[in-house]
């Protein structure tokens, strides 16, 4: 199995453009057209990236080859164009799949089954030498951040008057980022409402690099980059409360906690290879997400999931809205609905 090291090297090399063979699993920006009927293709989110790459491989390694996986990153709503035209049997999502998203799928034909597989606490992050800066509110994130702010913030003591006269470089992920949709909706108001002079990335490790190298810098992602790269960054808490899988399942880390996603075809559901790697990965959820610095789901949540899978069950809960300060007992409470 792959080191952490090793996985957060191979999401950079996909968004870069190359194509990786590792350990017979075949990793690419855009997956390739299925040789036959033992191809599973799955494309999505950076972020859910890291789980359904382990889950890929250790599937792969239990049918001794004879199913291949192909995991591409194209961003959340990168991922969900070409799910919703067919071309992929899988997205992965860090956030759930929006009314426009389930309007295109429609309009393709294309029938979904929506399955969580983890939970993830989104993580903002400064420079190690930043020492002014250990907890944020809500608002004082938004004054950063909002479409208001461009060419205006542009100073940490424009947030805090405490804080020093230090340049405030800002870096976050893309429009195709479901990251970028969540974390803009849950401090903006608006998903994609933001201020625009940030360097930006669908590249989670550039997002890291930048921060590391800026004294004034600051950015956010998911909860697994920043604990790969920790001696490198400061996670700073949000309203008093820190990143963290306790924070996470006693439900005090809020906003920026959010359920991960799976979206499965509902017409591929019924293929041999489809229903056992699902199987496979739902069996082993809890397992992958723990490994890859998620927050594991509880077990009924999976027996939950697994369920809804065996007897196709389709749609969304959320109707197409984001599902901003959901702790896991209020995910639970709505997907056990029928």
């Amino acid at each position: 199995m792959f080191s952490a090291k090793k996985r957060f090297h191979i999401i950079s090399t996909l968004l870069a453009g190359s194509t990786i063979v590792a350990s017979g699993l075949l990793v690419s920006p855009v997956a390739t057209n299925s040789q036959g009927s033992t191809t599973i293709k799955i494309d999505g989110s950076s972020t859910v990236f890291p789980i359904a790459e382990v889950a890929a491989e250790e599937f792969q390694k239990s049918k001794a080859g004879a199913i291949k996986v192909t995991v591409g990153v194209s961003g959340t709503g990168g991922g969900f164009k070409k799910f919703c035209s067919g071309q992929t049997d899988i997205s992965n999502a860090s956030r759930p799949i929006s009314s426009k998203e389930i309007d295109a799928c429609r309009a393709k034909g294309i029938r979904f089954i929506e399955l969580p597989i983890a939970y993830d606490a989104l993580t903002v992050v400064v420079n190690p030498e930043n020492t002014w800066a250990n907890t944020m509110s809500v608002e004082q994130l938004k004054k950063i951040w909002e479409p208001g702010a461009q060419g205006k913030i542009t100073n940490w003591n424009q947030i805090n008057s405490r804080f020093p006269n230090q340049p405030l470089k800002l870096f976050g992920p893309g429009q195709a980022s479901g990251t970028f949709d969540y974390f803009t909706e849950a401090i903006n108001g608006k998903a994609k409402a933001t201020r625009t002079d940030f360097t930006a990335s669908e590249d989670d490790n550039v997002l890291v690099n930048g921060v590391s190298k800026d004294k004034g810098g600051l950015g956010y992602f998911g909860m697994a980059y920043y604990e790969a790269n920790k001696s490198k960054l400061k996670a700073i808490k949000v309203g008093g409360v820190a990143p963290s899988v306790e924070t996470v399942k006693n439900g005090k880390y809020t906003p920026l906690s959010r359920p991960l996603f799976i979206y499965v075809n509902a017409t591929v559901a019924a293929k041999p290879q489809i229903k056992e790697f699902v199987s496979f990965f739902l069996k082993n959820a809890g397992q992958f997400a723990t490994q890859t610095r998620y927050v594991s789901l509880p077990d009924a949540a999976y027996t939950t999931a697994t369920k809804h899978f065996d007897n196709k069950r389709t749609g969304s809960v959320f109707n197409g809205k984001e599902a901003i300060g959901f702790t896991i007992e209020e995910l639970m409470a709505r997907d056990a609905q029928d």
